[in-house]
């Protein structure tokens, strides 16, 4: 009976931990490795937000942006991303620790190419002065808008509607 009481706690912690990590992705990218998932060409819009855990306007915008993301989370042709411009020893304490308490479940892209990053900054925009929060939209590959600095939810909202 022992084992059995064991063997069950065991597997309910085991689903727990699985049910925790399907709700998002949470893993370190260069700048190639995040064009592949942001720039597809799958009729989907991408929101794409550029943040970090130590920057006070991107952590003010971000409950907006979660609200969005409840909003058409369901709408197959819509997918939120945000991207950490964290320290990569940060990802799975900091960064982690920022999502699971903040209930946000969006797949999160710590970008650690800083070495490239007059490279990818002007990629992503050239108009981007590497400021942060910064959005940008894809769809189909194609970048189609882009905002520097904070988002209001109903900017965001106009911007989505528009490009779905």
């Amino acid at each position: 009976m022992k084992n059995y009481m064991i063997l069950s706690l065991f597997g309910i912690l085991l689903s727990c931990n699985a049910q925790e990590t399907q709700n998002y992705v949470l893993k370190a990218v260069n700048y190639d490795e995040l064009k592949s998932v942001i720039q597809q060409e799958d009729d989907k819009l991408y929101v794409v937000n550029f943040w970090a855990t130590w920057c006070k306007p991107c952590i003010e915008e971000l409950p907006a942006f979660m609200a969005v993301n409840e909003q058409f989370k369901d709408d197959p042709n819509f997918k939120m991303i945000l991207v950490s411009m964290d320290s990569k020893k940060q990802l799975d304490t900091k960064v982690k620790n920022f999502i699971e308490k903040n209930k946000m479940k969006v797949d999160v892209y710590l970008l650690d190419d800083n070495k490239r990053m007059n490279e990818w900054i002007p990629a992503t925009d050239p108009s981007w002065s590497g400021a942060i929060p910064a959005t940008v939209f894809y769809k189909n590959g194609k970048k189609v808008h882009f905002k520097e600095l904070e988002m209001t939810q109903f900017e965001l909202e106009d911007i989505i509607e528009e490009n779905l």
